[in-house]
């Protein structure tokens, strides 16, 4: 019994990787081999920003959700001090109790480093769990949580790089018919990023362009275990690489054409080590996560996201882009467009998800995020 519980819910918090569609229609893939980790909730763009352009952030210029994308981008954020949050309903075609709230801030030290931080919390709403079409089932409320800290430091005039050290916490809150045989419970568990982060000014006619590439290694870390280490699953270990592109056409208008590419470092299920899935230690997966299938399965893994941002006098901003992700992996494509408004010390983001297919379950998702620049306000308030 415990154990079909941690394989229900385990199914239910990897909702991330089970959307899948052949290319003509709503039929699962009879390849479907998606990687699952537990937390997953940690992958999910928590701001409206890179949500509206298509899940990108690993290059784009510099702001105060830099925390989830690249936290090494923060030494080169010009404000001292900002402050933001962000929250989205999740899902909302299939439940309606599913939520994301997001805190993050930064804190510059001078012109070269700065500390950063942020809370995550992911509220999965009530779950119920039947043996049977026949069982009334319990309800469970399972949710997920992620505190962390980063430090980021130029290194040059035009390369920085950061750490993050982040706590993080899920709870099934599975109600135990049975304490010998039915009880879960909380998992703790600890990770770092590796982070960093390029820019460089390029000279056109009507200004100057930039050029930015950035890299993130989020989520490397200990392995998660709801029954006291009987069961394990590994952390979405994820490698970011992105581009960004911005284009001035003059003095007020602009345009940057930003992407990314990400791969989860966790061994499959499926794979040359399926039979150590858990067993072997998070850093050896990292490795082996790159040769535990075929090549042509190495690449299926990937997915990658594109979106542009058009900016006015850096006050109006309008965003589209597209997330891909191959169909054996979970499916998972879609639209995104976007808009906001800034002013002196606040900004106003939204971000709204297109699928492909209206039976996707991340169709209609909107994210709305509210960002402060703290050290404007105080100046403003002086």
């Amino acid at each position: 019994m415990k154990k079909k519980i941690l394989i229900s819910l385990l199914g239910v918090t990897s909702f991330l990787a089970v959307n899948a569609e052949d290319p003509v229609g709503n039929k699962w893939d009879s390849n479907l081999n998606p990687l699952y980790s537990a937390i997953p909730s940690l992958s999910i763009a928590p701001d409206a920003r890179g949500g509206g352009m298509g899940d990108v952030g690993a290059a784009t210029t510099p702001d105060v959700f830099s925390q989830h994308w690249n936290p090494s981008k923060y030494a080169f954020m010009e404000s001292k001090v900002g402050f933001a949050f962000s929250y989205t309903p999740w899902l909302r075609t299939l439940v309606e109790d599913i939520n994301l709230g997001y805190v993050c801030g930064y804190w510059k030290l001078g012109d070269l480093q700065a500390f950063s931080a942020s809370f995550r919390y992911f509220s999965m709403g009530n779950v119920t769990l039947r043996e049977n079409e026949y069982d009334n089932g319990f309800i469970a409320n399972p949710n997920e949580f992620a505190v962390d800290l980063a430090y980021s430091r130029k290194l040059s005039e035009h390369f920085s790089a950061a750490v993050a050290f982040r706590y993080i916490r899920g709870d099934l809150n599975v109600p135990a018919t049975n304490a010998e045989t039915d009880q879960t419970y909380p998992a703790n568990a600890v990770s770092a990023d590796i982070a960093a982060y390029y820019q460089t000014p390029i000279t056109l006619s009507t200004g100057d362009a930039k050029l930015a590439f950035g890299l993130n290694i989020s989520n490397i870390g200990t392995t998660v275990s709801y029954d006291e280490g009987v069961t394990k699953n590994y952390l979405p270990t994820n490698f970011r690489l992105g581009g960004s592109f911005e284009i001035p056409f003059d003095d007020y208008n602009s345009l940057s054409i930003n992407a990314d590419v990400n791969k989860l470092l966790i061994i499959t299920r499926k794979g040359k080590y399926a039979d150590e899935y858990g067993t072997m230690s998070p850093i050896a997966g990292i490795f082996n996560s790159f040769a535990d299938s075929s090549f042509g399965e190495e690449m299926r893994e990937i997915t990658w996201s594109a979106g542009l941002e058009y900016s006015y006098n850096k006050q109006f901003f309008v965003r589209a882009g597209y997330f891909n992700e191959h169909i054996s992996k979970g499916g998972r494509k879609y639209f995104t467009a976007g808009a906001g408004f800034k002013l002196n010390v606040f900004q106003l983001d939204a971000g709204y998800v297109i699928a492909t297919s209206p039976a996707n379950p991340l169709n209609n998702t909107l994210r709305i995020s509210l960002s402060f620049d703290m050290f404007g306000l105080k100046a403003l308030a002086d």
